[in-house]
């Protein structure tokens, strides 16, 4: 049989979140940079991201990175994110994930105890220690991109909710945080419907009325997720929270979401509430973990920001081969509402 397109992937998820790995069947992307690459793939090679996370093929918790040869010496292994709805600079689960599936199958060889590499993303080189032992990686921890804050108790007028407060800061993405306990959730699983519709308004709301644009690449603007965010807890271990982002079209990040994680770092540090060094633990509406701590300062233009550090474990899923038969009537993909949230439709072959 003759198959138009295989696409080979290592399935992972980190503290939960499903993070695919293409490892073969995608030669190169054209563009100097890992985020020229991306913008490539948004504006011109979109049927990559629709082959693999419209259904039959994938599904709306489902996020893919793509591994690439590395524009820069200094790296070694380069890779751009697509999630359902977007392609985003920076993810801390599917860095973890990717670095994870780069050192299990050999494509990057794994030193024991501790390997250490760099990796380029779109929002740019990110270095990883891994922790390794008997062939699995353990942990991977990864000194993210500098994280800054665009405003604190910014006001947002949302339908159906009014006037509230929201922190808007930048962690590789750009997060609009609210405090979970003053709009009445817990961020309990039980809450995880109405968390996404609220969140999902928030966000566009926020969208529209803070503008929000990184002082040094203006390609990355614009409010995208809603982090709901719990009560900060001292504990003799470090600083404690839960919390929950929610991804669009409309859904939860299983995971404690790193680049989430470090623009509450930012967030809590602009506040005084945590220092250099000083250990966060946050952890996700299902219970999973990642520990945050805040490695020094650094100015991102004209802000004030952080140097976060994030770290998480990863585990190999599955192996796929992704295939596309020339008689399939969906070469593209479909959605549909009953679990895709918003803009669900039929794409037509």
């Amino acid at each position: 049989m003759r198959f138009n397109r295989m696409i080979t992937v290592v399935g992972a998820h980190a503290a939960g979140e499903l993070n695919e790995v293409i490892t073969g069947g995608v030669l190169d992307v054209p563009g100097a940079s890992m985020f020229e690459k991306m913008k490539y793939l948004e504006t011109k090679g979109d049927d990559l991201r629709q082959f693999l996370l419209n259904e039959p093929r994938g599904k709306v918790t489902q996020c893919v990175n793509l591994v690439l040869p590395p524009t820069r010496p200094e790296a070694d292994a380069g890779f751009v994110i697509i999630e359902s709805d977007y392609y985003v600079p920076m993810s801390g689960t599917n860095t973890i994930c990717t670095v994870t599936v780069l050192l299990e199958t050999g494509m990057i060889p794994m030193q024991e105890p501790v390997t250490t590499l760099t990796v380029e993303v779109p929002a740019g080189l990110v270095k990883v220690t891994a922790a390794c032992r008997n062939g699995k990686c353990e942990s991977v921890t990864f000194d993210n991109v500098p994280a800054f804050v665009f405003a604190l108790d910014a006001k947002v007028d949302v339908p159906g909710l009014g006037t509230i407060s929201v922190d808007v800061a930048y962690g590789g993405m750009i997060y609009a945080i609210v405090d979970a306990a003053s709009l009445g959730f817990k961020v309990e699983p039980s809450e995880a419907a109405r968390l996404v519709e609220v969140g999902e308004r928030i966000k566009k709301a926020a969208a529209e009325q803070i503008p929000a644009v990184h002082p040094e690449n203006p390609e990355i603007h614009t409010i995208n997720q809603t982090m709901f965010a719990g009560p900060l807890i001292d504990t003799p271990d470090g600083k404690r929270a839960h919390n929950s982002v929610i991804v669009s079209p409309g859904r939860h990040d299983r995971s404690p979401c790193g680049t989430g994680t470090s623009a509450r770092l930012a967030v809590m540090h602009a506040r005084g509430q945590i220092g250099v060094g000083e250990r966060f633990v946050n952890r996700s509406i299902i219970g999973t973990e990642f520990i945050g701590r805040v490695l020094g300062t650094a100015r991102v233009g004209d802000r004030e920001g952080i140097l976060p550090s994030i770290t998480g474990s990863a585990w190999i899923t599955a192996f796929h081969q992704y295939v596309l038969d020339p008689t399939d009537p969906f070469p593209v993909g479909y959605r549909l509402g009953d679990t895709w949230p918003s803009e669900a439709q039929a794409i037509a072959p």
